[in-house]
């Protein structure tokens, strides 16, 4: 795979990166602080986009810890149009594994430590992309996801897994803990209180940045053991 880049260098040293990765011509945002050595790949939910105002949020502050961050467009503009692609998991989850081989290709990124974040369908997504890379991928991180779409793959993440949920958010709370007992991996799982599904309640997604940055910082960035 190949990419089109153009980027600047910002006082604080961070890296920003607007990628377009080949053959389909994805759009995506990179950002690479100084110095890191872990990389956390999002993966957005339906209806969203690499512009998610709650998954730029997450990435920002990853960004302000030291951590890279990718978010990219896992649809085209005209498989967009179509609403059943968005709930098409393994079409979502080639989408990440081929942005994984694109990072491999990449000088400055295929040493990092790699995670995913995924919310809603994404979470998904990046469950059964975990599956598939194996130890490539050091940690998971689910906000209000629909892991239980990964369906078999559960059975075969070995990546630590954190899923957030919404205190409020009925439904997926019980498919979330569905999800959660299949796994097998070093795995928790989180209630937000009074949070419903996009957590726009006051404090929430601050607890889930809170919660993803631990995560990430203790598998990615400190890893007790990483080999792949």
């Amino acid at each position: 795979m190949s990419a089109v880049v153009a980027g600047c260098r910002q006082r604080t040293e961070e890296i920003r990166r607007e990628v377009v990765i080949d053959p389909l011509r994805l759009a995506g945002d990179l950002r690479i602080p100084a110095d890191a050595t872990a990389l956390v790949v999002f993966a957005h939910g339906s209806g969203s986009s690499r512009l998610s105002p709650r998954n730029t949020a997450v990435a920002r502050t990853l960004n302000q810890q030291g951590i890279a961050t990718l978010l990219f467009d896992l649809l085209t503009h005209d498989e967009e149009l179509d609403r059943a692609n968005v709930f098409d998991i393994p079409l979502l989850a080639e989408r990440l594994i081929d942005v994984v081989g694109w990072i491999d290709e990449q000088p400055d990124l295929a040493r990092l430590h790699l995670g995913f974040f995924g919310a809603s369908t994404g979470a998904a997504a990046a469950l059964v992309a975990a599956a598939t890379l194996g130890a490539r991928v050091g940690a998971v991180v689910s906000r209000g996801g629909r892991p239980d779409l990964a369906d078999m793959a559960l059975d075969h993440v070995t990546a630590p897994t954190l899923l957030i949920v919404g205190g409020r958010d009925t439904g997926v709370i019980e498919l979330n803990e569905s999800a959660y007992a299949r796994l097998r991996c070093r795995k928790s799982i989180e209630i937000v209180p009074g949070a419903t599904h996009l957590f726009p309640e006051p404090g929430a997604m601050e607890a889930v940045i809170t919660l993803a940055g631990h995560w990430f910082k203790t598998h990615l960035v400190q890893p007790s053991q990483k080999s792949w």
